[in-house]
């Protein structure tokens, strides 16, 4: 029996592996295990991702914690190696761009196990996001590249991968996205919760260093974006490190007016985006999820690893000053609503289709080869 070892650490692995795993367990003779590094740790980032996705108790949980950068990435390599020594898989599948995918990745490939990766070939061509590098090693070390887009394999292509170790499938994010987006008691608990009513609101999401960790680049966007959205309240799903450079800068985001709130766990958060009238970020996952819902986003950086989003009209890059988010603001309230194409492949079935590439890579190996 073939055994394909999982590794997850951050909120947006548990989103991306949960339409994989379920597929894979739909196929026989394929043994499965799941690693969680702990790169996320708190409750509302981690154990109700797995409670509502459906994802099973992990096999192993490493505890590497936060920090910076070189320390859960060293962590989570030495970790990870004994536990791959121990479990022998027959392929490691990494996931998306944060620390955990780097250090399994690395792990892997150091004991000659082949990786995965999924999410691979994204670029934001953006070599100071920490993200980029992790995104180009992982894909640079692994056997089997599961990319989300035609655009993402082309990065491959251009970088040398050869094509048949490419296998584009589309989209994992939007499977989950897809599955969980019907909940009505989610958007009623929200509404409940928050007082909210559907499309007079904003959201703001906001955790990339480049954004938080300076008092000034800080300070600035909240008063943008508060000041951009008005008359409308946004909304602001706080995440915990983001909390404490605020608290650190003395950077009071109720006061420029913004409704600051806990984290939100995957329904809730997916159902204050579905209803709300934008979205402002700095996520990369969020600028996806906001085009299949067809929910206007303004991601407050220079760049994106998503292109797709661009061209489907629904994402717009604002950089981080107050002027160019102001018209582009202006801009999208007086554009004419009209249907936008779905993206290719973005349509449930990606979590299937990386099964199928995984089981058919796997099938095409000798055992212990």
């Amino acid at each position: 029996m073939r055994t394909v070892l999982h590794v997850v650490g951050a909120r947006p692995n548990f989103v991306k592996a949960a339409p994989v795993v379920a597929a894979l367990a739909r196929r026989d003779r394929l043994r499965q295990r799941l690693v969680h590094t702990g790169q996320h740790y708190d409750d509302a980032l981690s154990q109700v991702f797995f409670d509502e996705l459906g994802l099973p108790r992990p096999d192993h949980h490493l505890g590497v914690g936060s920090g910076p950068p070189g320390e859960p990435t060293a962590a989570g390599l030495l970790r990870l190696e004994r536990v791959l020594l121990d479990e022998r898989p027959d392929l490691v599948v990494v996931i998306g761009d944060v620390n955990s995918t780097l250090a399994a990745a690395l792990a892997a490939a150091k004991l000659e196990i082949p990786v995965a990766h999924l999410e691979a070939g994204l670029r934001s061509f953006d070599r100071r996001m920490p993200e980029e590098t992790n995104r180009v090693v992982a894909d640079h070390l692994s056997a089997l590249l599961l990319a989300p887009s035609a655009t993402a394999a082309a990065n491959l292509t251009r970088e040398g991968v050869a094509p048949g170790a490419i296998a584009t499938i589309g989209n994992v994010m939007i499977d989950t996205l897809i599955a969980h987006r019907g909940d009505a008691s989610a958007w009623a608990d929200v509404q409940a919760r928050l007082d909210l009513r559907h499309r007079t609101y904003a959201v703001l999401t906001l955790h990339r260093p480049a954004n938080v960790d300076t008092p000034e680049r800080l300070r600035d966007l909240v008063q943008c974006v508060a000041a951009a959205a008005a008359p409308l309240p946004v909304v602001f799903p706080i995440h915990p490190r983001t909390a404490q450079r605020l608290e650190t800068f003395g950077i009071d985001a109720a006061a420029a007016g913004l409704r600051v709130t806990a984290p939100l766990a995957y329904r809730a958060f997916l159902a204050l985006m579905d209803h709300a009238s934008a979205v402002f970020t700095d996520s990369g996952g969020i600028q996806p999820e906001t085009t299949a819902l067809g929910v206007p986003c303004f991601t407050l950086r220079d760049t994106t690893e998503w292109p797709e989003t661009l061209d489907a009209g629904t994402n717009t890059l604002v950089g981080s000053t107050a002027e160019t988010l102001a018209r582009a603001v202006v801009a999208e309230r007086e554009r004419p609503r009209a249907a936008r194409p779905p993206i290719p492949l973005w349509d449930g079935g990606a979590g299937e289709r990386a099964a199928a590439a995984i089981a058919g890579w796997l099938g095409a190996r000798a055992p212990g080869a």
